[in-house]
């Protein structure tokens, strides 16, 4: 399959990602459906153009009309849908999400889904501190990452049109990852950030803190307005990569304790140049993406 503009496609669910598919794909031409237990989620969506039409439950004549479908689900509920209604959809339709953990998700999802089906996993390297519909905005996705996350179930046309996906949304950095790679990568970058600025926001009473507050602590603790339903359930599907992650992180942050405590000052500032020279790799990286693209 192709990713033509005659492809009709469905998302299911309209958070805040899933809206902001719909509005990125339905403003590149596409004619774009979607499903959501929430009416007000799908009228809000109809009135805004982000969507053509629409359901609040899943119509099996209405998902047989689709050639793309993306799940844009917290896993468990994208899991079960699939169980409850794969029989609706289309054969040779195309399948893709945007999941934030592939391990626990990916394979599962293929292990039932029928042979005429062909499931890939996507993430969408973006979002906001603000959940819903109503925040959706397409420009999250301009000059952020996107991962696809194929298995040996996968053909390379498959991969190719969910790479067109990512493109045609506004992604500039695409990548292709195992589901184990992704896993390790975002256990690293995404959840164990969620993590320390969680922590960060718990350990100290911040009330009186915010008069005094400056940008550091701001940017440090922005992640921290979190979707705890969402990400507590990534957290445990990721579970073994995430500790190892954070055991990683507790190892330096132990070592960078004991050498302010011992007035090692230059070993504070070995790991403050290491860290300036890591930083400064990050930023040159993402300009050099920024020039290529």
């Amino acid at each position: 399959m192709k990713f033509e503009k005659n492809k009709k496609i469905l998302i299911v669910g309209l958070g805040l990602i899933g809206g902001s598919y719909a509005q990125a794909l339905s403003d590149a031409g596409y004619e774009v459906g979607a499903i959501d237990v929430k009416k007000d989620s799908v009228d809000f969506a109809l009135t805004h153009g982000y969507i053509q039409h629409g359901r609040d439950f899943p119509d099996g004549g209405y998902i047989e009309k689709f050639d793309i479908i993306v799940f844009a689900l917290y896993p468990h509920i994208f899991i079960d849908w699939i169980k409850e209604n794969q029989h609706f959809i289309k054969k040779n339709a195309f399948l893709t999400d945007v999941t934030g953990v592939k391990g626990s998700v990916v394979y599962k999802v293929q292990g039932i889904l029928r042979s005429d089906l062909e499931f890939i996993g996507a993430h969408p390297m973006a979002g906001l501190e603000s959940s819903g519909v109503e925040n959706a905005d397409k420009k999250i996705f301009e000059g952020a990452n996107y991962i696809v996350t194929p298995t040996e179930k996968n053909s390379m046309e498959s991969i190719e049109l969910c790479k067109t996906l990512g493109k045609v949304l506004g992604f500039k950095n695409i990548s292709v990852l195992t589901p184990e790679k992704h896993d390790e990568m975002i256990g690293f970058l995404s959840q164990l950030t969620h993590c320390i600025a969680i922590s960060l926001m718990v350990c100290k009473d911040t009330d009186e803190l915010s008069r005094y507050t400056g940008d550091s602590f701001r940017d440090l603790t922005r992640i921290s307005k979190i979707n705890d339903v969402m990400w507590s359930e990534l957290f445990s599907l990721n579970k073994q990569e995430l500790i190892k992650q954070m055991d990683l992180f507790e190892d330096k942050f132990q070592k960078l304790k004991e050498y302010i405590q011992d007035d090692d000052i230059e070993k504070v500032r070995d790991m403050m140049r290491l860290s300036t020279e890591r930083r400064k790799k990050c930023e040159k990286s993402a300009a050099k993406k920024e020039i290529n693209n």
